[in-house]
């Protein structure tokens, strides 16, 4: 099912909202959560800058989950479907900037794929990637269709391919920025 079409305006008020809740997520996960451990980032290095690799931090939770975002009833009024949003609960790990945040125990692929995240962060700023992430998902009509979480997937496919096999995380995001694929 196609999903609503929305103004300008409810899309701007989306961003907001998806950014403000990223942003609030992260200071509650960042309090409980660890620098990579030496063995993590040993078999990221040949893959994020280092500063990426000092600034991410994780949590693997226990008994609990990431709850949906407050403002999902109000994308339900406006004629969103649950089953079409988004649900945090059922996804292994999510990203909060810098804050990996794991519902699973954590593999590296996962990590991989996470840290791909905090690198789009670093380069894109929480606005800009909130804007690209809420416009990919309404563009694509999934969250497998997002530009910035496909591009997460290719390479962390590539990455399980070949573990051993380094490449740069950077140049490949930063030639989806300046290709304007996110």
């Amino acid at each position: 099912m196609p999903l609503p079409e929305l103004s300008d305006a409810q899309i701007a008020w989306v961003i907001r909202e998806v950014a403000t809740y990223i942003g609030r997520r992260r200071q509650t996960y960042r309090q409980r959560a660890v620098p990579l451990d030496r063995n993590r980032r040993t078999a990221m290095q040949s893959f994020f800058p280092a500063p990426t690799l000092d600034s991410a931090r994780v949590v693997v939770l226990s008994g609990a989950r990431v709850g949906n975002p407050l403002f999902y009833a109000e994308l339900l009024r406006l004629g969103f479907e649950l089953g079409t949003l988004p649900d945090f609960a059922l996804m292994a790990a999510i990203t909060f900037i810098d804050t990996v945040v794991s519902q699973e125990p954590l593999t590296d692929r996962m990590l991989f794929h996470e840290l791909v995240h905090v690198f789009q962060y670093e380069k894109l700023g929480l606005p800009r990637f909130a804007a690209r992430y809420v416009r990919g998902f309404l563009s694509g009509g999934s969250y497998e269709a997002i530009p910035l979480e496909m591009s997460a997937y290719k390479l962390d496919s590539r990455f399980a391919a070949a573990p051993a096999e380094p490449f740069s995380v950077a140049c490949e995001v930063q030639a989806r920025i300046d290709g304007g694929t996110f």
